[in-house]
């Protein structure tokens, strides 16, 4: 099987994840991707975090729909910081016969160097890049140039969508209407659960 992981905070999912999620499943045509909220992010605390709890029921909200993504808890499960190395070696281990493919924003992909044991991330798992407005490819292949195994690194052609979650939220604080952002199932979830009204605007 080859299996795109997309990890984050998913705070909430939006369009925007569920566009990469969709174009890296047909331009690597992937059996499935794995939507992973993040328990606890190494290097950035969750902002107006509503519950670890209600970030992965958000993302079953919004990929239940399709059959093409599914959303795996293994990161809210398991104590302390959600390291990326950590989550590979748990699903290398329950599907060894598996390829793996980390779906990553280009900004992300140029911080690599940052991460815990970035050779075994990439030993583990085949890079995909897409594309993020404000890091450029050059960049990108500059950080991963000091990484022999990220030579089989992807680039993936994503549309741009000026969606974020921070964008999401201090709509919903606003009180200002978030259909079309997110799925109307992730809307439907935050509005019963009035998660993000006291965010900061």
């Amino acid at each position: 099987m080859r299996l795109g992981i997309l990890g984050g905070t998913f705070n909430p999912p939006h369009l925007g994840h569920l566009v990469c999620a969709q174009e890296a499943h047909i331009q690597l045509e992937l059996d499935r991707v794995l939507l992973i909220p993040a328990r606890l992010p190494p290097h950035k605390a969750v902002d107006d975090e509503p519950g670890a709890e209600h970030r992965l029921e958000l993302c079953r909200c919004a990929a239940e729909d399709d059959g093409r993504f599914a959303v795996s808890a293994l990161e809210i499960e398991r104590e302390g910081a959600s390291y990326t190395v950590d989550t590979l070696e748990q699903l290398h281990a329950q599907e060894p016969e598996s390829e793996l493919f980390l779906i990553v924003g280009g900004d992300i992909a140029a911080g690599l160097r940052l991460w815990r044991e970035p050779e075994r991330v990439l030993s583990l798992a085949t890079l995909a890049v897409a594309r993020r407005r404000g890091t450029s490819r050059t960049a990108v292949l500059a950080a991963l140039a000091a990484f022999p195994a990220a030579a089989r690194a992807v680039f993936l052609q994503m549309p741009w969508i000026g969606v974020s979650s921070t964008m999401g939220r201090r709509r919903v604080a606003a009180g200002e209407a978030i259909r079309y952002m997110v799925p109307d199932r992730v809307a439907a979830y935050i509005d019963a659960h009035d998660l993000y009204r006291s965010a900061a605007r």
